[in-house]
């Protein structure tokens, strides 16, 4: 047994489990979570003192009851904390505001064109400080801000590893930080997808996580968690050899699954997919060819993965939104054709994130911090 246990450990410990019992209900009484965490109702009340004090929590209104007094109700004040995440796109910026509960409650949309220079992160910094600014918090509230990118980035989130679409390999985040106060880091834009989808469902487990937008992009998911491996490029099915004499590929290299299976490679040239999917639904036949080879091509993919990985699939990214479960189905029937092991159990699901998952999951990560701190 552990008996190093201060009392300072124990003071803190029924502070967290108080403020996250709070936290994982919509209200609560102080006898209900006296209740739950069977703790003193005078240990209680000095802790909800205190967070009450710190601005953690506040009373919200009362239980009804039928004999005596009503009991206050007390919930977690939400944007007690906010994060920033920043999508940062070829001509677009996105920005949002978390709150603690992952919720966006503010956002915009900016055309910045992309180029590697300092007056470029200087402008998006400039950006940032004005939509802070717009939200009336104090600097204390704001945790951090997450910038997501089109590339591979350390796992300490303060360099980019590898960068060949915008951003360039060994880019630091200093470009940034420099102009912003605030905790500042990079994030792979496939990862903030599937950190999102995380969030939205913890029942994840274990699971392949596709987020197919302009560019594709994996992860790996095991426990509940991103598997990055040991340099950090775990799940980057995107550089998987499909057709060594396929199309030429950003990285370089020739017919990765890039460039079969991102929405670059199923759209023309100005093109978007609100029109694709007009046509398709309404059965345009070309258009139906198209994307049939398209979902054709990825099941090939998604068999490869499978037979490495033997876990569930999610669909992710830009395209997620217009996938329907008649297209799921067909993505079936097309693996099992190919497979050694055809089975009738599904196992490739739409994602159930919210669509701009990447900047919310590249803000995700200070409020998980933050709560795990707690």
């Amino acid at each position: 047994m552990d008996y190093n246990i201060t009392f300072k450990d124990i003071k803190k410990s029924n502070y967290s489990a108080i403020y996250h019992l709070i936290y994982q209900n919509e209200k609560l009484s102080k006898q209900e979570i006296a209740n739950q965490l069977q703790l003193s109702l005078p240990t209680i009340t000095q802790n909800l003192v205190r967070l009450e004090k710190e601005k953690l929590i506040e009373k919200s209104g009362q239980f009804e009851s039928s004999v005596g007094r009503r009991a206050a109700a007390y919930a977690i004040c939400p944007q007690a904390r906010i994060s920033i995440g920043v999508e940062i796109q070829k001509k677009t910026v996105q920005i949002v505001a978390i709150d603690l509960r992952g919720s966006v409650f503010e956002k915009t949309v900016l055309s910045i064109e992309y180029s590697n220079v300092d007056s470029y992160y200087k402008e998006v910094s400039v950006a940032v400080e004005a939509f802070i600014s717009s939200l009336n918090a104090e600097k204390e509230q704001v945790l951090g801000v997450g910038f997501a990118v089109q590339g591979l980035t350390s796992n300490d989130g303060q360099k980019i590893t590898y960068g060949k679409i915008l951003t360039s390999t060994g880019l630091d985040i200093g470009v940034f930080s420099q102009h912003l106060n605030y905790p500042c880091m990079f994030l792979h834009d496939a990862k903030c997808a599937a950190t999102t989808e995380l969030w939205v469902r913890n029942d994840i487990g274990d699971a392949v996580y596709l987020s197919i937008g302009t560019h594709l992009g994996g992860a790996i998911i095991i426990n509940n968690q991103i598997y990055m491996g040991k340099e950090g490029h775990s799940g980057t099915v995107e550089h998987m050899t499909v057709n060594p004499d396929g199309p030429a590929c950003y990285c370089g290299k020739k017919g990765c699954m890039e460039t079969y299976s991102s929405v670059s490679a199923l759209l023309e040239e100005d093109e978007s997919l609100e029109f694709f999917f007009e046509q398709v639904r309404s059965k345009t036949a070309s258009y139906v060819k198209r994307w049939h080879a398209f979902l054709d091509q990825l099941a090939f993919s998604i068999n490869n993965i499978h037979l490495v990985i033997n876990r569930e699939f999610i669909l992710g990214g830009h395209l997620a939104p217009y996938l329907k479960e008649e297209d799921i189905a067909f993505l079936h029937e097309k693996v099992n054709e190919k497979t050694a092991f055809p089975n009738n159990e599904p196992f490739i699901y739409m994602s159930g994130s919210p669509a701009n998952g990447v900047p919310i999951g590249a803000a995700i990560p200070f409020v998980q911090s933050f709560l795990n701190a707690i």
